[in-house]
């Protein structure tokens, strides 16, 4: 009799499902801030490997108009923002469903497809022979504001605010730079690194502007999508870090998270 109880103990334990962390499925949609679409892309696929069960669709923009449509309803389950004002608002205005988390800090750039920018400052582009300058609007997009930034704080603001294109966020700046309609564009690092873009740039000292802290915010949506939850976990781990610093993003400082 005690064999018997015994096998019985067995096959039960055997035919009980295992407790431990599932593997996440089922479909959510990520906004993101345009400075971030080649390397969101690239973590996107790198967490699908893994993850086949999944459905994830990202949709672009200004991190700024993001954050309106957010407020406004729009069915995103992640926001990925270019600084960490605007996820912060999102929760305190009761419109996440978490605190706001810094994943990367970004990197501004003076990039042209037609002249050498090596060794050119912010204060060269006073200069009339550097022509029309793309930056980005700086009403709702963070690396506008910084671009902005960083022209007054090296006193050229007047004298470039009459040849100032303004693009809508900062991939189309980047376009807008790449097509010829302005010669030289205030841009994120991480459109300049993109293979498609066939130029130079100089890097504008990151002291002439106020840090860009970019954060992630889970959405009212999303805090009760599992698979959310888990996107936002894989994002801070070290195979996601290092698809963005292959963009030029530098990790969040010691001690965030």
């Amino acid at each position: 009799m005690m064999l018997i109880f015994r096998c019985l103990a067995v096959l039960a334990i055997a035919f009980t499902p295992a407790v431990g962390h599932a593997a996440p499925s089922g479909q959510m949609t990520i906004t993101a801030a345009a400075d971030l679409h080649e390397a969101m892309d690239q973590v996107v696929a790198s967490y699908r490997r893994d993850h086949p069960a999944t459905t994830i669709n990202v949709v672009y923009g200004s991190s700024g108009v993001l954050t309106t449509q957010i407020e406004q309803g729009a069915p995103f389950d992640l926001f990925f923002s270019a600084d960490s004002d605007y996820p912060r608002q999102l929760a305190d205005h009761g419109d996440a469903g978490g605190q706001a988390v810094p994943y990367a800090i970004g990197h501004l750039v003076l990039w042209s497809a037609g002249l050498d920018m090596h060794g050119v400052k912010l204060t060269d582009l006073a200069q009339p022979r550097f022509g029309r300058i793309a930056i980005a609007n700086p009403e709702h997009a963070p690396y506008g504001k910084r671009a902005e930034q960083a022209l007054r704080r090296a006193g050229v603001w007047d004298a470039v605010a009459p040849r100032l294109v303004y693009g809508e966020n900062i991939a189309q700046t980047a376009e807008f730079a790449s097509s010829g309609n302005a010669q030289v564009g205030i841009i994120a690092l991480s459109l300049a690194l993109r293979p498609q873009m066939k130029g130079n740039y100089a890097a504008v000292p990151d002291s002439g502007f106020d840090p860009l802290v970019q954060s992630f915010v889970l959405t009212k949506r999303g805090a009760d999508n599992d698979l959310a939850r888990d996107f936002a976990r894989y994002v801070r781990t070290p195979p996601a870090r290092a698809i963005l610093a292959r963009y030029g993003f530098s990790p969040p400082a010691a001690g965030e998270p």
